[in-house]
């Protein structure tokens, strides 16, 4: 088996952020608490995954802040899974994986499920990257910038590729 990597001082972000939640096990227990299942059997018997293998993803993501535990809404003797405001804030990674899923691996007219707002129940609109002032950008109208070694400040001019 591989040794796992840590990358919580990597200079990326996309990297450290990965090394939270970077399993698909994790990021689909996450999209299971967003969805109301709170319950160690509910996620369980939803994702099909082994139990140990769950109870271990669970307490890495406690561990990580991206969860917690609560005593159960209805008063029983379970505990729930709840997301930490840490988690709360993975809402828009786990929308656009569902858009760019929804885009790249269904074939026209394929059903699958679909994210409404819950006020209306339409379906909710395409995510869009904005600059500052407003516009709509694209991945060749951004660039990523690496602070100079020693400093907080970014570099003039000083970009580097996406996936370094």
């Amino acid at each position: 088996m591989v040794k796992r990597i840590n990358l919580t001082g990597a200079d990326c972000p996309v990297a450290r952020a990965l090394d939270v939640i970077g399993d698909w096990w994790s990021l689909l227990i996450i999209r299971d608490v967003f969805d109301d299942l709170r319950r160690f059997s509910e996620i369980q018997a939803n994702l099909g995954i082994a139990k140990g293998m769950l109870a271990t993803r669970l307490r890495e993501l406690i561990a990580r802040g991206i969860l917690t535990t609560a005593p159960a809404s209805d008063g029983s003797a379970y505990q729930e899974y709840v997301l930490t405001e840490k988690g709360r804030g993975l809402f828009l990674v786990i929308v656009a994986l569902r858009q760019w899923g929804e885009e790249h691996l269904y074939r026209h007219a394929q059903p699958h499920s679909l994210l409404v707002e819950t006020k209306t129940g339409r379906p909710v609109q395409r995510l869009v990257l904005r600059s500052a002032a407003g516009r709509s950008l694209n991945w060749g109208a951004t660039q990523v910038r690496a602070p100079l070694k020693g400093k907080l400040d970014h570099a003039p001019g000083g970009s580097r590729p996406l996936t370094s």
